[in-house]
């Protein structure tokens, strides 16, 4: 299995740092090593079969090193959630043909279960070993024999991640980051390398790696550039790291621009950020003020993707573009093209808000991983895909989102979209964060309910919301039902969980 750049850092650079995280420091050379050893593992253990190897999200290094081994030698990998149930992680395991998952401290647990239930091999690291089917990591390298038999002329296998978007259960789908086919693993990891997606220099590992944007860190790698993994996110830290090793990029969300943000000015100017050259965000919408902010304090270094583990980046717009037309998430990247389409199917003209659509060339089209239906539902029109969120074009080409689709509230007949409430509330100066939800109404069958975070210790009066609403929306879309909450759920990836919402308070409503 040959490793190409990463094989050359290690001549050129043996005693270099490659990838680091909160525990363990590697350089080229015992990257390279280690690389071969799980690849050899994995090898081992799905029988040079057509099985998966699963690898639970852990911000650590053999998190890291499970997904490249797998990309290098063709023995596919599956990125799961650290924070899946036992059942949960049993669906996705037995959905996604895996044979063993390599787990860490904070969701071994998980994996147990599935081995007893399942016979799932177990692959531990950071924690004990204890039961039937599990070894640990380090020691289950050095006993792997090294084999020929380990090749990277097998069929490319890209990782899997589960995606379930706001409702319905959670699909596989392979990750999109090159667009065509390749005969060979050895011929995708080349070409991988060859597109690296951020600037050279160190890569500061944020999110949990088990969500798209994150696992673009495994491509940085790959190029033969070195990636710093942060364990646990903690705002101080990003900076610290950021210094010391003289990171170039990162991909982020707005919650951590939030946390970010939220720093004292004095700890924000102790630390030296001036080697930041691209900060890729995605996720969720960025609030204006929070990303005018990050642009004053580190420049002109944002960019927003938008796309989604499905189809891959479909509109990008840096921070230039972005200060020009404030809200977009940018023009279509080639060689997708937008459009919005109204409720019978036809397309809408330039302004008008429909459901986003993105024309999708052979090769590009929208695939889940055994799940013919949701492929055929993300399919709105003959090649055209959509990711689920309603939007418009301007004159200009440029793409903006307002909402979700499955957001959307019905309420006495008329469609409302949430976002548009949450834009204008978030304007109110005693609202630090908003979130609309729809909640059952005998009347209206279902009726907005307005979730706010206040700023600071100030809460603000209801009648005083609806009466700043008033001056900007019509009456059918301000709401009448308020709560007051210290923090809104998220889930993983720092993404507002509306879906958590809505359960806890339709049973919070239906119980009255």
């Amino acid at each position: 299995m040959r490793l190409e750049m990463i094989d050359c850092r290690a001549e050129k650079d043996p005693g270099a740092v490659a990838l680091t995280d909160d525990v363990r420091s590697l350089t080229w050379r015992e990257l390279a090593g280690e690389i071969q050893r799980a690849a050899a593992l994995f090898d081992e253990l799905t029988a040079a079969g057509h099985k998966r190897i699963g690898v639970l999200g852990e911000n650590r290094v053999e998190t890291m090193i499970a997904h490249v081994a797998g990309i290098l030698s063709g023995i596919g990998t599956v990125a799961l959630s650290r924070q899946l149930t036992g059942p949960e992680l049993i669906d996705q395991l037995t959905d996604a043909c895996a044979v063993a998952v390599v787990a860490g401290p904070n969701s071994v647990d998980a994996a147990k279960a599935a081995s007893v239930a399942i016979g799932t091999n177990v692959i531990t690291h950071g924690t004990d070993t204890t039961g039937a089917r599990l070894r640990e990591w380090t020691t289950a390298l050095l006993d792997t024999r090294l084999s020929e038999n380990v090749a990277d002329n097998r069929e490319p296998r890209p990782p899997i991640v589960y995606t379930s978007g706001t409702t319905g259960r959670a699909r596989g789908t392979e990750v999109r980051w090159l667009p065509r086919r390749f005969d060979t693993a050895g011929a995708y990891a080349s070409a991988l390398a060859a597109r690296r997606s951020f600037p050279a220099g160190p890569h500061l590992v944020v999110g949990p790696l088990q969500h798209n944007g994150p696992l673009t860190s495994l491509r940085h790698l790959v190029s033969g550039e070195p990636v710093v993994v942060l364990g646990k996110f903690d705002a101080e830290s990003v900076l610290r790291l950021i210094e010391r090793h003289r990171v170039t990029s990162a991909v982020m969300v707005p919650t951590h621009f939030r946390r970010l943000l939220d720093l004292s000015p004095d700890m924000r100017e102790r630390y030296d950020v001036s080697s930041l050259v691209s900060v890729a965000h995605t996720g969720s919408a960025c609030p204006p003020d929070v990303k005018r902010s990050m642009i004053d304090w580190w420049g002109p270094v944002l960019s927003e993707s938008y796309g989604g583990s499905e189809i891959g980046t479909v509109c990008r717009i840096d921070s230039h573009d972005w200060l020009a037309h404030p809200g977009s998430v940018g023009r279509c990247v080639a060689p997708f093209e937008a459009v919005v389409v109204a409720e019978d199917g036809s397309e809408l003209p330039v302004g008008e808000v429909g459901v986003l659509g993105f024309r999708t060339p052979p090769g590009y089209e929208v695939r889940f991983h055994a799940d013919p239906e949701k492929t055929a539902k993300a399919h709105i029109a003959p090649g055209v895909s959509t990711l689920g969120d309603v939007g418009y074009i301007d004159s200009d080409g440029f793409v903006y989102v307002t909402d979700r689709i499955s957001d959307m509230v019905i309420s006495g007949g008329v469609n409302i979209y949430p976002a548009e409430i949450e834009r204008v509330l978030q304007e109110h100066p005693s609202v630090r964060e908003t979130a609309v939800i729809g909640v059952p109404d005998q009347d209206l069958g279902e009726s907005l309910l307005a979730l706010i975070v206040p700023n600071a210790d100030t809460q603000p009066e209801d009648d005083d919301l609806v009466a700043f609403m008033r001056a900007s929306l019509a009456g059918y879309k301000v709401p009448r039902s308020f709560r007051y909450l210290p923090e809104l759920d998220r889930n993983a990836m720092g993404k507002v969980d509306k879906r958590a919402l809505r359960s806890r308070y339709t049973e919070e409503m239906t119980a009255r």
